[in-house]
């Protein structure tokens, strides 16, 4: 019999996931790392819900059981393909008929098969549940091209715990930020591998998450985790704006610029027409410098009054001319010194390790 596991030790099991389901639900949402491997495809399974809603159950099994029994070796095959040493994860939605079936199939033909109690349902049951769990966040602020995502990567080469939400979202959270990026998860896809993160990061040191908005392109942070980020303290880098202006052009810089004017012209109510006209022209003439300092004011204008809304500790770094890895280096020498600074105000029995704690109530000095 195949062995069936809830989803924390379905996830730390050995083998390919393979997700049963049909590409549609595939596609919509799925377990980071899971392979499409559909019992039915979307045309087939709505024929078997059909039956199902008109006939009845006996009459939909025999349904879907005259479309898989032609496709039986196949599944073998393509299995042994995927997974050589014959090791296997299954889920379905619900941990019904479809997984159980593929997981029969397969444990016949010698496979080694665990199947996901509660399919993929529980596991959004549990992605939420994760979602909701406290742990403490420093944000590191700091307006557009102060080269947050660049910092992140050198704090985590630096072995702090980070949560990059834009990598995630496949967008960089502006009118441009999909630009040169692959399409966008689904705000659910996004939940899932948020999930899949924060249940790998330790509640015992501080996770460094950007300053985002609630909305990352068409993705949509969760709430329980909007909410903790909006109440964290904030880091603050600074940067000179002719910095800034060469960051994002070394991120903006190759992008066509057709796609370039499109983003633009987007942002025309919030630019002014006269403003997006002059962008607009820059571009055109390949003045991309001057183009990104006439955005850069009505960025810096939302960047403030986001960030204005936090009602929280902010603490502000000038680091221009600093290395990434000196800039993060900087910053987790600050976040400690402002965590004692919190730990000496508290009384004695609720101090703690500066290395281990940074609250989320901290006040910083501005």
């Amino acid at each position: 019999m195949p062995q069936t596991l809830p989803i924390a030790d379905f996830l730390a099991a050995p083998g390919a996931i393979l997700d049963v389901r049909s590409p549609a639900e595939h596609e919509h949402g799925r377990i980071r790392d899971a392979i499409s491997f559909p019992l039915f495809s979307n045309e087939e399974r709505a024929q078997v819900g059909t039956c199902y809603k008109q006939q009845g159950r006996d009459e939909a099994v025999e349904l879907g059981l005259s479309i898989v029994g032609p496709k039986l070796t196949s599944f073998v095959t393509q299995a042994k393909t995927l997974s050589p040493d014959r090791v296997v994860r299954v889920h379905c939605w619900r941990g019904g008929m479809r997984s159980g079936s593929m997981a029969w199939l397969l444990e016949t033909a010698g496979f080694q098969v665990t199947v996901l109690d509660r399919g993929y349902k529980g596991f959004r049951h549990w992605a939420h549940a994760v979602l909701a769990e406290p742990k403490p966040i420093v944000t590191l602020g700091g307006m557009t091209g102060t080269g947050k995502t660049l910092i992140l990567n050198a704090l985590k080469a630096q072995g702090e715990q980070i949560l990059d939400l834009e990598h995630l979202a496949n967008h960089r959270g502006s009118s441009y930020g999909n630009l040169g990026l692959p399409p966008q998860p689904s705000t659910e896809q996004f939940e899932n591998l948020i999930a899949i993160e924060w249940s790998q990061l330790s509640r015992d040191r501080p996770i460094w998450i950007e300053a985002e908005s609630r909305m990352i392109g068409s993705c949509r942070v969760p709430d329980d985790l909007f909410q903790q980020m909006v109440a964290a303290p904030v880091l603050q880098v600074e940067r000179s704006r002719e910095e800034r202006i060469h960051l994002l052009l070394e991120d903006y810089g190759a992008v066509e610029p057709e796609a370039l004017l499109e983003a633009t012209v987007r942002l025309k109510k919030r630019l002014g027409g006269d403003r997006t006209q002059q962008a607009v022209d820059c571009i055109q003439q390949g003045n991309l410098a001057a183009a990104v300092d006439l955005v850069l004011d009505y960025y810096d204008k939302a960047y403030r009054y986001d960030l204005k809304r936090r009602q929280v500790g902010i603490d502000s770094i000038d680091v221009t001319g600093l290395t990434d890895i000196e800039v993060a280096k900087t910053l987790v020498e600050r976040s400690r010194q402002l965590a004692n600074q919190q730990s000496t105000r508290l009384p004695d029995a609720l101090r703690v390790y500066p290395s281990q704690n940074f609250s989320p109530m901290l006040t910083a000095d501005r």
